[in-house]
Parts: C-alpha cells; structure tokens; sequence
C-alpha cells in the first residue's frame, strides 16, 4: 500500500506490533522510517544567526533547544563533538518535529564558526570576563549562541568572542539550558525583527 500521491510504501501492523516495535510504551499511531539530510558547515555560509548546543546531555533539553531555535527563526542548530546525538528518539520527541525545519550541523567546533564569519556569544549563569545582560547585547549581526553543558557550563569557552547573561533574582543557581536558550532566542530574534523594519 502507498500514501495517497507518493510512492512511499505505507504498512498496516496488526494489534499489539506497533507497541513491539516502537521506543515508546504508549506510542502514537503512526511511526516513519526517513531518510536523515546531512548538513555541513558550509551549508550556512550565508546564514545570519544560529544556536549552538556545547556538549549537551540530555537529550530532553537538545530537543527543546531545537524546538526554540526553530520557532525564533534562527537558520541552523550546530552541535559540538559531545553533544547528544542529534537523532536520539528522546531528541525528536522532544523537538516536536521542529528539527525537520531548521538544518542540524554536528561535530562543528567553535573556532569554526568564528573562521566562518560568526561572533561566537557564550551564555553563562554567572559572570564571565566582561559578560552583560542578554537584553544589553547587540544580536543584528551574524552570531553564533552558544548554550554550555547542564552541569559544566560550556565545554571549551576560548573561542568566545562575548559572554552573556540572564539575571537571576531568586535563589536558583541557574535556568534550565533549554529555557535559557529559549529567553535568548527571542531576544535575538526582536532584536533582528526591529533592526530589519527600521532599514
């Protein structure tokens, strides 16, 4: 059997398979095998901003990050050597099928971006040599946002070009990576959004 105007081949499992084969106890009711597209650095030599994940971990938080970056418009996701693995089943659960629109890189140093014409920023959740609120940095260039490891901060902050931060008022010692790349994000994009109507 195929799907109505394509030839992709479409199988009908009988009661209790789906539940057999899927990675899930509760599956939902249809499960595809897909081709991966494969992207590499210099696939985004004209993009104008992307999120970079450093040595996340948790595929949870990677699929939110994906999530983010795709709504706030950014042109690509690049993943750090470390990073979990882009195609995780956790990771595409957790992206809600946003990683099918942006362009994922992986094993992508940072250095590279910076030789690629990027100003690397770093998020902290504490103060950095130099590090100014997210809300005070200028995102209408071409940037690359780097969030760090859950537990470590980011994997190798030598190439960094400026450190940001969001202020913290209560007594958590830090947001959540995902939530932190979601506040900066949209920041970066009304700050592009504002820059572009005022051409």
């Amino acid at each position: 059997m195929a799907v109505l105007g394509s030839d992709t081949p479409v199988h009908i499992l009988e009661n209790g398979v789906l539940e057999r084969v899927a990675s899930t106890t509760s599956p939902q009711p249809v499960i595809a095998i897909v081709r991966r597209r494969t992207f590499g650095i210099d696939s985004i030599t004209a993009a104008q901003w992307v999120v970079v994940a450093d040595g996340i971990s948790d595929p949870g938080n990677l699929g939110t990050i994906f999530r983010s970056a795709e709504a706030a418009g950014a042109s690509a996701v690049v993943l750090t050597p470390g990073t979990v693995e882009a195609f995780n089943p956790k990771v595409v659960r957790a992206s809600a099928g946003s990683m099918f629109y942006v362009p994922i890189i992986e094993d992508v140093k940072t250095y590279k971006l910076q030789a690629a014409g990027f100003r690397v920023i770093g998020t902290s959740s504490h103060d950095q040599e130099g590090s100014i609120d997210y809300t005070s940095a200028d995102f209408t260039d071409r940037v690359a946002i780097v969030v760090g490891n859950e537990a470590h901060g980011l994997v190798d902050s030598s190439n960094i070009d400026q450190w940001v931060m969001v202020p913290h008022r209560g007594r958590s010692e830090s947001l959540n990576v995902a939530m932190a790349a979601t506040l900066v994000c949209f920041e970066v994009a009304k700050q592009r959004d504002h820059a572009a109507s005022n051409e």
